[in-house]
């Protein structure tokens, strides 16, 4: 039974697991680096303990979180050279420099600057201990801005030629690194990381503010991670859709899989729900808003939409797979955005930390942020298939000749390791997270974010009508 297996699709299950483990610390550590910057800065400018008593909070988890990071990611660069020799072949010339630029500087900048971060600052001075943490911050970002660089190439490649051994090589390296899916792609997954991480930190304000209304500092977690979501869930709409657009005019194929437009139409709708049934090539029992889905991927209602009609049928994504992905991450989206938008609303009526079922909700919300990125990076690397290259080089010819045993047991191995390393590291982080925070002094300056932001408050007043208790 072993043996009927196919050992592409073996590798191709072991890199998503792997990646799938790995994204998620990454997506904390970007978010967390810059949430620990941001209240640094705060205290420097304020004074305020609750400040410093955030920054004490977070620092253990981050420096978890982090460190599992890097470990989780050494192992794709091995199954690059055993389960994908071919394709670390032929795209070794564009792809490893930019790799390499990621460790020389992203991977070197956090390196440097980490120790100071966690252990420097009461042998540092705090302006020097704060540069240490932005530069950190900075680092994980610019590791973000190589990794999207590298990932948008394979989705939409640029700035290349052939040699005559079927390699791909550089022509043009500012149109390789800024193809044009990188710019959407980079500012999507970074709002998508901050956006997780102040789920994240929200929650753990809210789990604390049931215990305990009076914290000082449960109560300014919770204040920062709501405006941060009231801020972040309508600009990642935005950027999403702006992603969409871009992505229809390079990958149409993708788009309608994921939009599950089986025949080229004008006045398209969109389908809320369904099930593609890829045989026939139509959708099943669906739900559908009539002439929206023209107007999502053209801004135009009754523009003709390409379906997958267009395309030989060897070159359809996975139907099944990119419809739902796509359907669990918007809809997780605007949950978010409802999440955001409450809390305004009770932000308004002075009942931010009074209201209980907001509090549920954020708590909640809290670990759907990485269901989200997990759910976006599925429909971006499954809508890709069937390339490694889009429209250049199939998975199929990607893949090394290792026999399906070999891909199997170290499949099997990973899956293992995975669970229990990572495991403990992350229930390790949450008991982190349940200890009770330190409570401070109640500030006696308003902050820019946490004491409600009293523009922002005289604006909503103004939208809003009434006022409750």
């Amino acid at each position: 039974m072993l043996e009927s297996m196919d050992p592409v699709l073996l590798a191709r299950i072991q890199f998503a697991f792997t990646v799938s483990f790995h994204i998620i610390f990454p997506a904390t550590s970007i978010g967390l680096a810059s949430f620990l910057a941001f209240v640094q800065w705060r205290w420097l400018r304020t004074r305020e303990e609750v400040y410093l008593s955030l920054f004490d909070y977070w620092i253990k988890p981050f420096a978890v979180v982090f460190g599992m990071g890097v470990v989780s990611g050494l192992m794709m660069s091995y199954e690059f050279g055993t389960n994908w020799s071919v394709f670390s072949d032929k795209t070794g010339p564009v792809l490893g420099p930019l790799i390499g630029y990621e460790v020389m500087t992203a991977f070197f900048i956090e390196a440097g600057f980490l120790g100071v971060m966690l252990f420097g600052r009461d042998k540092v001075g705090p302006r020097l201990h704060f540069m240490a943490t932005f530069l950190v911050a900075a680092g994980t970002l610019m590791s973000a801005f190589w990794i999207l660089s590298v990932n948008s190439w394979m989705q939409t490649p640029a700035g290349y030629s052939m040699n005559e051994a079927g390699q791909f090589v550089p022509e043009n390296w500012l149109k390789v690194i800024f193809n044009p899916s990188f710019p959407y792609r980079f500012v999507h997954m970074a709002f998508a990381a901050y956006l997780t991480t102040a789920l994240v930190v929200g929650a753990t304000g809210a789990y604390h503010l049931l215990r305990d209304r009076q914290n000082q500092t449960a109560r300014t977690m919770f204040s920062m991670a709501m405006w941060f979501v009231a801020i972040l869930a309508p600009l990642q709409i935005l950027a999403g859709d702006q992603h969409g657009l871009n992505t229809y005019e390079h990958q149409p194929a993708k788009i309608a899989a994921l939009e599950g437009h089986f025949d080229s139409q004008a006045a398209a709708p969109f389908y809320v729900v369904g099930w593609p049934d890829v045989e026939a090539g139509k959708m099943e029992y669906a739900i559908a808003i009539p002439y929206l889905g023209s107007w999502i991927l053209t801004h135009e209602f009754t523009a003709e939409i390409t379906g997958l009609d267009a395309f030989p049928r060897e070159d359809w994504p996975n139907v099944h797979i990119v419809f739902w992905s796509f359907r669990i991450m918007v809809g997780l989206g605007l949950l978010f955005l409802g999440l955001g938008v409450w809390s305004l609303v009770q932000r308004y009526r002075g009942r931010l930390y009074d209201s209980p079922w907001l509090a549920r909700f954020a708590l909640l919300l809290g670990p759907t942020g990485y269901v989200a990125v997990l759910s976006g990076w599925v429909t971006t690397e499954v809508g890709r298939q069937p390339y490694t290259v889009y429209g250049l080089l199939r998975t199929a010819e990607s893949a090394s000749p290792v026999a399906t045993p070999a891909v199997a047991t170290s499949l099997a191995a990973i899956v293992v390791i995975y669970l229990f390393i990572f495991g403990l590291g992350t229930y390790y982080t949450v008991r982190l997270l349940a200890k009770v925070p330190p409570d401070s002094p109640e500030p006696q300056t308003r902050g820019l974010l946490d004491q409600g932001g009293a523009r922002a408050v005289r604006i909503l007043r103004l939208l809003i009508p009434g006022r409750g208790a």
